[in-house]
């Protein structure tokens, strides 16, 4: 491969993996929040708004988490640049 798609690889598999780790992160949110009891906090909780409000913050903590686990991996890759 030349070095220009080998680069387009690497762009491609880190956007692959940033999809993935996104998705994965909203779930987990997701089943998280299911464990929350709504009635607390919510007046009618079993109402549309109560279930997008449910979505939202697993959309909102997920992608949060994503972005913390992405920039680690980031960051730990570009450790290999301080000792070369």
């Amino acid at each position: 491969m030349e070095g220009t798609q080998m680069e387009f690889a690497s762009l491609g598999f880190n956007g692959l993996l940033s999809i993935a780790v996104t998705l994965l992160s909203i779930y987990l949110a997701w089943v998280v929040l299911q464990e929350l009891k709504p009635e607390a906090f919510l007046k009618r909780p079993n109402s549309p708004r109560a279930k997008m409000l449910l979505v939202m913050l697993a959309i909102i903590l997920g992608h949060a988490f994503a972005t913390f686990i992405l920039d680690y991996l980031n960051w730990s890759q570009m450790l290999r640049y301080l000792v070369e």
